[in-house]
């Protein structure tokens, strides 16, 4: 009984903090100065850029991150929600979740002059968790001449910045950090 109780104590700051945060609400919707910055934003990385999709991309990236925040119940910061999806509390929510959402549904659009790469940072630190995103940039230019979409970031509230600007993260190719983990497994061989 007494362990059992040991256990309980380490919990309840958890479940105090996880009550609290289900009263909180979900992330407000984007303004329109921020949808016209981000898409002067992108208008900017190359002339080649049709405005008019500069500016659907930059109104879909917030109204996708508005839209997801409500699906995905997001009341509480990335990793209290992160807690509730891997508790099963949440159904989706996860930083991949959302990269891979935006991805979808900016890809829907079938824009001509824009690009649309996936990225994740800190594979190869383990003192951080790994977090995903999604980067739009001017078709044929790389992932490190386009503009992170993070709406994992600030919990439901879409952060962006150019990829290379952005001093939070160091992103890498999401195909580069699956083919190395993949080949860290190889060399550890079968358990």
């Amino acid at each position: 009984m007494r362990v059992q109780l040991r256990h309980l104590s380490r919990l309840l700051p958890l479940l105090a903090a996880l009550a609290l945060a289900a009263c909180a609400a979900p992330p407000p919707m984007a303004g329109q100065d921020d949808i016209a910055a981000l898409a002067r934003e992108i208008r900017a990385l190359s002339p080649q850029i049709d405005p008019a999709e500069a500016d659907r991309a930059a109104r879909i990236a917030y109204t996708e991150t508005f839209q997801l925040s409500r699906q995905y119940g997001i009341t509480d910061p990335p990793l209290i929600h992160n807690t509730k999806v891997n508790a099963g509390l949440r159904p989706r929510g996860l930083c991949w979740h959302w990269a891979e959402d935006m991805e979808n549904r900016l890809a829907r659009e079938g824009f001509e002059t824009l690009a649309l790469h996936r990225a994740i940072a800190n594979s190869d630190n383990p003192l951080r968790i790994e977090h995903s995103t999604t980067i739009v940039s001017a078709k044929g230019a790389g992932m490190y001449d386009g503009i992170v979409l993070d709406p994992w970031r600030k919990g439901g509230r879409l952060t962006w910045a150019q990829t290379r600007a952005d001093t939070d993260y160091k992103w890498l190719p999401r195909r580069q950090v699956l083919v190395a983990k993949q080949e860290r497994r190889a060399r550890r061989g079968p358990n």
